[in-house]
């Protein structure tokens, strides 16, 4: 397989999809430039780290954890890839990366089932599939966790969170959500799963919906949180680590 893949790379060279530049056979849409400098948060080596502080009272959160701050030109290309440009695979990727370094600090650690975050019928019928759903197969996959997609389900079309200012958007996600099949999750813990954390209102929404099942606990995991300083890290509690087996560069 690997010598199939060198020379479909040699005829069919790909690019990566934050620089452009020609990608290796061994490289999966980024090259290992630009994954090595990318704003990791390392939340998952912080105990009570900012995004878990933020759920707080709001829902029982467990854990939770970003892979990079979406703060840049660089770190837009990887969402709008995965949200808009029609490449989900980057996202199913990338967590299973990610996946996989988190098994190594016990992450996971009971987890009974991942769920992501649901488009409602309409957004996806245009869109054609849900990014968050690709992004929880590449978890999956790498913790042989399975998917529950149909304990929760977005009834309400409501307007994109980006198009809605940052104090409507608590109120714009209000009773957008449903749940299904309560006997599935009871008693569960589950792994809600989204693309970016921006204020956090629809993964609480949903989480609350969620929670209303006897004996629910969730963690959140989600590919990017949006801006460096919407949830900063103490300075005290930064940590410098390798991802992904490499070591980080400032």
């Amino acid at each position: 397989m690997s010598l199939i893949k060198d020379i479909f790379s040699f005829i069919f060279p790909q690019s990566c999809i934050m620089c452009r530049n020609r990608l290796t056979s061994k490289e999966d849409y980024i090259c290992t430039s630009c994954l090595i400098h990318l704003p990791f948060t390392n939340y998952h080596l912080v105990e009570n780290n900012p995004l878990e502080k933020y759920f707080w009272g709001l829902f029982p959160i467990e854990r939770a954890a970003s892979l990079f701050y979406h703060d840049g030109e660089k770190t837009r290309s990887i969402i709008y890839h995965i949200k808009y440009y029609h490449h989900p695979e980057v996202g199913k990727t990338l967590a299973a990366q990610y996946a996989k370094e988190l098994k190594e600090y016990q992450f996971f650690k009971d987890i009974d089932a991942i769920v992501p975050i649901p488009l409602h019928w309409k957004r996806k019928l245009k869109r054609n599939y849900n990014q968050s759903y690709y992004i929880a197969q590449g978890i999956s996959q790498s913790t042989g966790i399975p998917i529950f997609n149909d304990v929760v389900k977005r009834v309400i079309n409501n307007v994109s969170q980006t198009q809605v200012k940052k104090h409507e958007r608590k109120e714009n996600v209000k009773n957008i959500f449903k749940t299904f099949h309560p006997e599935k999750i009871k008693g569960k813990h589950i792994l809600l799963v989204d693309d970016v954390t921006t204020t956090g209102s629809t993964i609480t929404s949903c989480a609350q919906e969620l929670a209303k099942i006897q004996g629910v606990k969730i963690s959140v995991l989600t590919l990017a949180i949006a801006g460096r300083n919407s949830l900063p890290i103490e300075k005290e509690n930064e940590v410098d680590i390798s991802v992904f087996g490499i070591p980080l560069i400032e």
